[in-house]
């Protein structure tokens, strides 16, 4: 099938380096902290962030999927737009950047989640693209009556889902299908996306089984990367290739996210960093998060907890970018 991406959405650009926002929807965006400054969720803030990024020429709007927030003094993430209308509305006010919505897949049918994402693919000309998540946050499914999945059958789930929503953008007679999860007769969708073959699909499976999900179904993996590992993450992107490549003859687009403090001075900057990380950090929201990932291993040492914790008060976890216009340094 012919594949027009390249001439359609801005994540196929000849840009090696690719830049986007990520949590423009959500309060507090990816800043678990109290610092004053931080985001207030309405429209007119996250519009004026979009539009800003599509001016200056990024490639790519992620926004978070998010019910319910984390607790603690903020909140964390609670006030939020729904991505797929965002996806929509932010459409309709930009001209160049990739516009993702995020879907947890247990909360949405692929039927519906394929005609809603051609819906937005017809209106943005063809910048959209899906960032597909399996789901975890066990407080935001027990609001819509589901229990949390265990890790692998989350992603053979999402594997039935993604298998759906690519058949429905792609084939054009109708289908069966009989799987595990899902059941489907006479499955139809038209019209279909202006992308082709599909919108591009992206995934943050990290995991063992999660990243043979990404290097089979992403056209872009997220992959995160840490300041004291560095090699780890060089080690899972050339892994997340090697089995894209090997195993499913696909080569994929490499992702991550970075947390950026830029102030005139460096001076200003490391004194920014460790006021709205240290001292004003949402530690409580973060505990949550941590709590319901299950990552607090009972013998993990104290030096770690604390590493981990102030990382994600800091930007979920992203690689710190902190400095001048001209120079950035890791604190």
């Amino acid at each position: 099938m012919h594949d027009n991406r390249r001439s359609l959405n801005a994540l196929y650009s000849d840009n090696r380096l690719k830049l986007g926002v990520f949590g423009a929807n959500v309060s507090n965006g990816c800043a678990a902290t109290t610092a004053p400054g931080r985001l207030e969720m309405n429209w007119p803030n996250s519009r004026d962030i979009v539009t800003l990024a599509d001016l200056a020429g990024f490639e790519a709007v992620v926004p978070v999927a998010r019910w319910k927030g984390f607790g603690g003094e903020t909140n964390f993430n609670g006030t939020c737009f729904e991505t797929l209308a965002w996806a929509a509305g932010m459409g309709a006010v930009t001209k160049h950047a990739s516009i993702f919505c995020t879907t947890h897949v247990p909360t949405i049918h692929p039927i519906v989640a394929a005609k809603q994402c051609t819906t937005v693919d017809h209106l943005t000309g063809g910048r959209f693209a899906l960032n597909v998540v399996c789901g975890w946050y066990s407080q935001e499914l027990r609001m819509f009556g589901l229990q949390t999945m265990d890790h692998d059958t989350r992603y053979a789930y999402a594997e039935e889902w993604v298998e759906i929503v690519r058949k429905l953008w792609t084939v054009e007679e109708e289908f069966d299908y009989a799987g595990k999860f899902f059941t489907i007769e006479k499955g139809f969708h038209q019209p279909k996306p202006l992308q082709r073959p599909h919108p591009p699909i992206m995934n943050a499976g990290s995991s063992g089984i999660g990243g043979r999900f990404a290097a089979k179904n992403a056209d872009m993996a997220f992959i995160g990367f840490y300041e004291d590992g560095l090699d780890n993450g060089t080690a899972a992107v050339t892994e997340m290739r090697r089995i894209g490549r090997e195993d499913y003859s696909r080569q994929l687009q490499i992702w991550t996210s970075c947390r950026v403090v830029c102030r005139p001075t460096e001076k200003e900057a490391r004194e920014y960093a460790r006021y709205y990380i240290h001292e004003k950090g949402d530690v409580g929201a973060i505990e949550t998060i941590i709590g319901e990932q299950g990552r607090r291993d009972p013998n993990m040492p104290p030096e770690l907890y604390e590493r981990i914790k102030r990382r994600l008060i800091a930007g979920w976890g992203g690689y710190p970018l902190i400095g001048t216009p001209s120079r950035s340094l890791i604190i």
